[in-house]
């Protein structure tokens, strides 16, 4: 009989090896956390999957069973998304943050048949919610909001996976086919709201700018700086009168006085703008996520709660650098543009090679990253104020290239990883970020095991 002593030791043991094991599992999606690059629009958090039916993937390993349907996210500071997956072959993680991007950022960007994509949502659920003429022009009975679901998600996966799947439901399976031959080619939607350029320069006593509003809202609300107050930086139109609100097509500049700092040294400093607008997000738009959660692609929008920023950096003399980056999935890499405003040229280092920019020019570097790689980095310019650049590199679904190691559930099962109640989360059908803690879980425990034996070994030697 173990002695409680040992007991104790190998409870505490054990809850110490799942903390840590713990510890390790929220270590990985937290690796991109900090300042990921987005063009503006809208940000959500994965609520699960709400509507759904089953589908059939077939691959060299056998047939696998998945559930097939429409995402829900909430969208910050109010409304509501409605998504499907186009990243088949990775999970979706818990309470995962998206922000709305540009296919280029995506794998949607090296796939010619992302305008189809496209077409199919705008003509299938829930675009179309009259579902008896869904299901006239797709030949079948009836759809019910489960099949219509299904049905659009097994033809998107087509396209955007090149996987070879079916829908279970015959009627599903029917407007998935419908979708697929019908699909024609309809280009990217624009943006719900974007500032252009993302970053400007230059010296105090100017105007920086102009910044141009993007926008299929109405209006803007435009929020100068925070520390507007103290710095006496204003946001103008053209004409140097203050602005509040905006549309699209509003240039918008940053008026920096002429001054210097308490010392007498070389004035510098930086300043952010936000512009704020409520709309609905256009069909289409591409939601990625920098903890490595699969990417979506909007099929529907409340009004939602949509923001776009601008940074300016500005200095008496030397470089004068304004740095943006933007996820260039035909490039494999991260694109970094420098427009250099001042009178010298700027050079900084990255990953081994060192880059220059000279005086009034602008450059776009790219930098070389690996499929799913992290990256966070902070190029600092002359004046000592830095940008951070992090995120993950995104470009690619796994079909092609590792096949598909699918789980099959002979039902859906309650979501486990990022869906809402009653759903089931796609993490379920693809390989998933906790195929090696489940592995480092069982290995720790085994180690646990003999530990505990061997205690209880030499207890019992010594009482002999």
């Amino acid at each position: 009989m173990r002695s409680p002593g040992a007991a104790r030791l190998a409870a505490a043991t054990l809850v110490s090896g799942l903390i840590a094991a713990g510890v390790l599992a929220a270590a990985g999606p937290a690796a991109a956390d900090g300042m990921p690059q987005s063009q503006g629009g809208a940000t959500a958090t994965m609520g699960g999957l709400k509507t759904y039916g089953t589908a059939v993937i077939h691959d060299g390993t056998g047939k696998h069973q998945v559930p097939a349907g429409l995402f829900e996210m909430s969208v910050d500071g109010g409304g509501t998304l409605q998504t499907y997956c186009v990243d088949l072959h990775n999970p979706t993680q818990k309470d995962a943050k998206y922000h709305e991007t540009s296919w280029s950022g995506t794998s949607l960007g090296v796939n010619k048949n992302a305008g189809k994509i496209r077409w199919i949502l705008q003509n299938s659920y829930p675009q179309v919610n009259d579902l008896a003429a869904l299901a006239a022009k797709a030949g079948v009975k009836n759809l019910t909001e489960q099949d219509a679901a299904a049905g659009t998600q097994v033809a998107i996966w087509r396209y955007s996976d090149s996987a070879r799947v079916d829908a279970v439901d015959p009627q599903a399976e029917k407007l998935a086919d419908y979708l697929q031959h019908s699909a024609r080619d309809l280009a990217e939607p624009q943006a719900s709201l974007t500032l252009d350029p993302p970053a400007v320069s230059g010296h105090p006593g100017e105007r920086l700018g102009p910044v141009t509003v993007h926008t299929d809202a109405s209006s803007v609300t435009v929020t100068p700086p925070a520390d507007a107050a103290t710095t006496g930086v204003r946001i103008v139109d053209r004409h140097g009168k203050p602005v509040t609100s905006a549309k699209d097509g509003t240039l918008l500049f940053f008026d920096i006085p002429k001054d210097t700092s308490d010392d007498g040294s070389p004035a510098s400093g930086t300043a952010e703008l936000t512009v704020q607008a409520s709309t609905t997000v256009p069909v289409g738009r591409a939601f990625a996520s920098d903890s490595r959660s699969q990417t979506q692609i909007l099929a529907g929008s409340s009004e939602s709660t949509v923001a776009a920023t601008t940074t300016a950096t500005w200095a008496d003399a030397g470089a004068i650098p304004a740095l943006s980056a933007a996820k260039d999935c035909a490039k494999g890499g991260l694109d970094i543009t420098v427009a250099n405003k001042g009178t010298e040229p700027f050079t900084f280092d990255l990953m081994g090679a060192e880059h220059t920019v000279a005086a009034r020019t602008t450059r776009t570097v790219t930098i070389p990253l690996q499929e799913d790689q992290a990256y966070d980095f902070t190029i600092t310019g002359p004046s000592g104020h830095g940008q951070r650049f992090t995120g993950v590199l995104d470009c690619h679904t796994q079909g092609s290239e590792a096949g598909l190691a699918t789980q099959t559930l002979s039902e859906p099962s309650p979501v486990t990883a990022g869906g809402g109640s009653g759903g089931t989360d796609l993490a379920d059908t693809g390989g998933t970020d906790t195929t090696p803690l489940l592995a480092a879980i069982g290995l720790s425990l085994l180690v646990l095991g003999a530990t505990v034996l061997s205690i209880v070994h030499k207890n019992r030697t010594s009482r002999n």
